[in-house]
């Protein structure tokens, strides 16, 4: 098999060569993008789903598909430990001046760079661009130091924007769950009130599966203003597709047991079918690819997850971190009770307050129910157990 015509690529955000079992979300959401575009009201988006299900593939193609209509698109991705005002004051400014380009007189556009100019001043950010925006501004619009107050100003300044330009601005927000909550209810209500003034503004926002609740403790009202689609594994129909139809693509085949096995050791989950599809690609001698290449693919298709999907997370972990989840992992699939943990660990449950949190925070676990933990990295416990053979 030539690993030149090999059709899998697996990386972060990657698109693979077949998007398959999405499409009913991304007709929702470009049914509300284009609402929103033509002055009627849609609620805004928030994709949520563990690691490894393609959020961010599908928020890129949401993002490509709105381009394609017209739409301004912001992308921002939130790390963890970066300032909200310093992640949308570029990209903002990048998409103002596209509704700017070519026009001579004032518009709403240049008042709204002349904004984020005194909201950079306000905030003491670093974008020194900015400056000579500072004289379109108006004194007391986004320049307050007051964060909710000044990003209220600051959506609504680049809604109206967007507004005489006759189309829509979306925010696409990948990994939103980083970004601290006091932070997070600013930008729910900026977004609230540029709703409540007809401004043709949205997000469209990923995160893990925390972030329903961290929405709802920074504002009581998120759950009305914004639609939480859960994104999860593919069924099994979508990921047959997502692992056959690229495969038949280069003119070759896979048989219908040799599927199965992949699907079985996957869980329908996008990137693990990405990897598996990839190895067994190269393990294949001839088509069609068989369960026999399957088994031989599969050790290398985890050891390759190994080395990068789950190790780089698992080197971000302290000590006490990696016991926890070893912890966890120790007790089989999840999720776990947490009391069961701690009595595994053989302290009490009070006691891993502060590893949990910063846990949660890292995004590596998050409560799928009350007094539950999980994984938020799918097939994590079987890495651990690798990772950690004996627990300390």
């Amino acid at each position: 098999m030539d690993p030149r015509r090999n059709p899998f690529a697996p990386g972060a955000g990657s698109r693979p060569p077949e998007l398959a079992g999405r499409d009913a979300i991304m007709e929702d959401v470009a049914i509300a993008l284009h609402r929103i575009a033509h002055g009627r009201h849609a609620q805004s988006v928030i994709l949520m789903g563990l690691r490894g299900v393609g959020k961010t593939v599908l928020l890129n193609e949401l993002r490509r598909a709105a381009e394609g209509e017209g739409i301004v698109a912001v992308p921002i991705e939130a790390p963890e430990g970066q300032s909200l005002p310093s992640l949308i004051v570029p990209a903002l400014r990048t998409a103002l001046l596209r509704l700017d380009r070519g026009q001579a007189a004032m518009t709403l556009a240049k008042r709204g760079l002349g904004a984020l100019a005194r909201f950079v001043k306000a905030f003491k950010l670093s974008y020194g661009e900015l400056e000579a925006s500072l004289d379109l501004g108006e004194p007391g619009v986004a320049d307050n130091g007051d964060l909710e107050a000044d990003l209220i100003d600051l959506i609504d300044v680049a809604g109206a924007a967007a507004g005489e330009r006759g189309t829509a601005l979306v925010l696409f927000i990948d990994e939103l769950q980083y970004v601290p909550e006091r932070e997070l209810a600013a930008l729910i209500t900026a977004l609230h009130r540029a709703r409540q003034n007809d401004r043709p503004i949205t997000l469209v926002g990923a995160g893990l599966p925390q972030l329903a609740g961290q929405m709802g403790r920074a504002k009581s009202y998120a759950e009305r203003l914004f639609v939480f689609a859960q994104i999860g594994p593919l069924p099994p129909d979508a990921a047959r597709a997502a692992l056959a139809n690229p495969i038949k693509a280069e003119d070759c085949d896979i048989t219908d047991d040799a599927v199965d096995q992949v699907l079985s050791v996957t869980r329908g989950y996008p990137y693990f079918l990405q990897e598996w599809g990839k190895q067994c690609w190269d393990a294949a001698t001839a088509c069609p690819i068989t369960a026999a290449d399957v088994a031989i693919a599969s050790p290398a298709a985890i050891a390759a997850l190994d080395a990068s999907f789950f190790r780089v997370r698992f080197d971000r972990l302290t000590p006490s971190e990696k016991r926890y989840l070893r912890g966890m992992a120790a007790l089989g699939e999840g999720p776990y009770i947490s009391s069961a943990i701690a009595e595994h660990l053989g302290k009490k449950p009070n006691a891993f307050g502060p590893v949990r949190a910063s846990l949660i925070a890292k995004g590596m676990i998050y409560t799928p129910g009350y007094g539950e933990t999980d994984f938020t990295v799918p097939l994590f416990d079987a890495f651990m157990r690798r990772a950690i053979p004996v627990e300390d």
